[in-house]
Parts: structure tokens; sequence; C-alpha cells
């Protein structure tokens, strides 16, 4: 393992950790397109780091990536005033 794949894998982690209580939150959900356009941008990095054998990395942005893409369905939902 190199080191640049554990660094990007902290920095994942914690992007993710900080990201939990947005998808848990039952009030405040960031924008359909933001979180689209984040969700997106963060599968493309997954397809990057495992082209790069960043195995640790692609991991942890996947996880990312779906907690994104959850918050796109929950901010699609809240505005159908479905919570």
């Amino acid at each position: 393992m190199i080191w640049q794949d554990i660094a990007l894998s902290v920095g994942g982690i914690l992007f993710t950790v900080a990201l939990i209580p947005t998808v848990r939150s039952r009030t405040f959900k960031p924008t359909p397109s933001t979180c689209i356009l984040t969700g997106t941008v963060l599968t493309v990095y997954v397809v990057v780091y495992i082209t790069l054998s960043f195995w640790f990395s692609a991991t942890v942005t996947t996880s990312t990536s779906i907690l994104w893409w959850i918050l796109a369905y929950q901010s699609k939902q809240l505005g159908k005033g479905v919570a």
C-alpha cells in the first residue's frame, strides 16, 4: 500500500463521518442538484482510484458517494413533502 492511498482514505473517512448527520436529519437536505453533482463526481473518482490501484480510497469513496446518492433521493422526497 502506498502512502497516497492511505492519505486519501483517511480524508474520505472523515468526509463520510461528517456527512452522516445530514443523511440522518429529517429537516435539512442539500438541494438535489448539489447531491447529484457531488455523487457523480465521487463516482468518477472511484473509477480513477481503481485504475490507480488505490483500493482503500476506492472503497471509502464508494461509501461517501452512496451517501450523496441517498441524500439526492432524500432531498427529492423532502421537496415532495415526504420526509
